[in-house]
């Protein structure tokens, strides 16, 4: 008994996009990492559902809207999708339906469109296993992974925020106190290092010379205490002298 024509036709297109892939040449600036457009889909994809006689029908299933708003006070409207997608065959009128799910944030109207783009493009990509243009074999390098804290700029900015926090070092009555403030604020000197290096070192700077001023303070007593030592030590040679010259 013959297969259902659409999984004939997903496989037929899955077996030419496996040639060469969709490579990831685009990149986000704003989180650096590269992606795949929706329309480099769509260049790639149309001629092959056309070719193969294989309908995408997209259907919105529920659609979730929130208000949020930015630290600068901008409204957005984050949108959450969840939809049905019924990859249909011409031929026979089998179909398979896949349920996938969407999000997006936007200032304006574009939220809904934008939140089905990355459904349908996280849909394809899945559905016909469609790999990068050009990938190394995984097993050629071994990358050192890293984390990276995605913390947003101070509402101050980051130079005046450094300028605050160098204020509050000059401020500290002790070592403790300056680690405490390191703690207090360690995600945002962590991205602080990452986006603005010469601060994050002015800040490093004012920490090694608060607590060298600290130290200081606090030595003259010490010192004290070990002058007088020694001079009861030097009394006590000159007194114990005579009596070795005697014997």
């Amino acid at each position: 008994m013959a297969a259902p024509s659409v999984y004939a036709a997903i496989n037929a297109i899955a077996a030419e996009l496996a040639q060469h892939g969709i490579a990831k040449s685009h990149i986000n600036e704003a989180d650096d990492y590269k992606y795949r457009s929706i329309d480099d889909l769509l260049d790639r994809l149309a001629p092959l559902l056309a070719k193969h006689r294989l309908c995408v029908l997209p259907r919105v299933m529920d659609r979730e809207v929130i208000e949020r708003r930015e630290e600068a006070d901008r409204l957005l409207f984050h949108v959450s999708l969840k939809l049905a997608f019924s990859l249909t065959s011409v031929d026979d009128g089998s179909s398979h339906i896949v349920e996938a799910y969407g999000e997006a944030l936007d200032p304006s109207d574009k939220g809904t469109a934008k939140a089905m783009s990355a459904a349908y493009k996280s849909t394809m990509i899945q559905t016909f296993c469609i790999p990068l243009a050009g990938s190394e074999d995984p097993d050629q390098t071994s990358p050192k992974v890293t984390s990276r804290t995605h913390v947003p700029e101070p509402v101050q900015g980051w130079e005046q925020w450094a300028r605050d926090i160098e204020d509050i070092v000059a401020l500290c009555e002790s070592e403790s106190a300056i680690e405490l403030l390191q703690e207090r604020n360690r995600q945002l000197l962590t991205a602080l290092s990452r986006e603005r290096n010469d601060l994050y070192q002015q800040i490093g700077a004012s920490v090694i010379a608060r607590r060298e001023a600290l130290r200081n303070r606090a030595a003259p007593p010490m010192k004290r205490k070990r002058a007088t030592r020694l001079v009861a030590s030097s009394k006590t040679r000159r007194t114990r002298a005579p009596e070795k010259a005697d014997a």
